[in-house]
């Protein structure tokens, strides 16, 4: 049986290649991280299972595969995968939930320190500003509101790191329950509540119909505070016209920004990448060293799992 790494780029699969040939199974990684799809398409032609990181796992990729029986994403979303045309064609999947928690969260912590504190161009206020503030409108974190949009595993973990340091955590998830949010010590909130009372806003959802641009043109109206946006979830959470206009309109304070619409980013992006109010960092929030690792062994083991007829925990149903 064999197992096809598409979309490859980590720094080695010694993992993948031991575990996969302990279990009888061999073992092929596609040599580009983005390539054409039909190539691609070709070379997995004869997996039985398959890891992915952004190949689209669709009808049409579905209907050419000979004897795929499991697909497992590097990543905690799944967007790419459509789990309707899995079940269709009697294919399982799985990402890997939980493994960037701590990581995440961190990245979007150091996010919101930096665009509070104003340090979008630091090597700028050491020559031109040194020993006074970049902006007037810094601020403090202590008698402010967090507002985080997704209370899921990272967006749980931020809301215990930043607690210490906010006077409110409100948050807006409907799917899990008030039992969940007092736990948390977390005030459930609307969507239009939060967008109207957070001086900082946190994206955490997975992206989905509902989350697609969740903020955009019309929830940027609903802003009463100037917030800090965060966003460490995926770019198409907020539509990044609207954004850029927003923060030209100074409807918000600033930007701090992991994931894009279009990655990686391009021409039409700059203005927003090279706005003074925005901090920009290449899609990395999800690692650490330790996370790394995880990641890797964790969805390794659930596509052998599935071969091999076992209960996954992280399947997507």
């Amino acid at each position: 049986m064999q197992i096809v790494i598409l979309d490859s780029g980590y720094k080695s699969y010694a993992f993948e290649k031991e575990l996969f040939e302990r279990n009888g199974f061999t073992l092929k990684i596609h040599p580009l991280y983005k390539g054409e799809r039909q190539e691609k398409i070709k070379f997995a032609k004869e997996a039985h299972g398959l890891l992915v990181r952004h190949t689209e796992i669709n009808t049409e990729f579905l209907s050419q595969m000979k004897n795929l029986k499991a697909v497992v994403r590097y990543g905690v979303g799944y967007d790419n995968i459509d789990l309707e045309a899995c079940t269709k064609f009697g294919v399982k999947a799985a990402n890997v939930q939980g493994y960037a928690s701590h990581s995440v969260s961190d990245h979007a912590m150091a996010l919101m320190f930096s665009c509070t504190r104003g340090m979008w161009n630091t090597q700028n206020q050491l020559i031109e500003k040194f020993a006074a503030p970049p902006v007037e409108d810094i601020f403090e974190l202590h008698n402010k509101t967090l507002g985080i949009i997704g209370l899921g595993r990272i967006g749980s973990e931020l809301s215990k790191k930043a607690a210490p340091l906010f006077k409110n955590i409100i948050a807006a998830d409907p799917y899990k329950s008030q039992d969940y949010f007092n736990r948390l010590l977390v005030k459930k909130v609307t969507l239009k509540t939060l967008f109207e009372n957070s001086d900082v806003i946190s994206i955490n959802c997975n992206l989905t119909k509902e989350t697609m641009h969740i903020l955009n043109s019309e929830t940027f109206k609903l802003l009463q505070k100037r917030p800090v946006i965060i966003n460490t979830s995926r770019g198409e959470t907020i539509d990044e016209k609207a954004l850029l206009e927003a923060l030209q309109n100074n409807k918000i304070h600033s930007a701090g920004l992991d994931v894009f619409e279009n990655e990686p980013t391009n021409e039409k992006q700059q203005s927003l990448i090279d706005h003074p109010r925005t901090i920009c960092t290449g899609h990395y929030a999800w690692y650490s060293d330790r996370a790394a690792q995880e990641l890797q062994k964790r969805a390794a083991q659930n596509l052998v799992n599935f071969l091999n007829g076992k209960v996954v925990e992280d399947e997507l149903k």
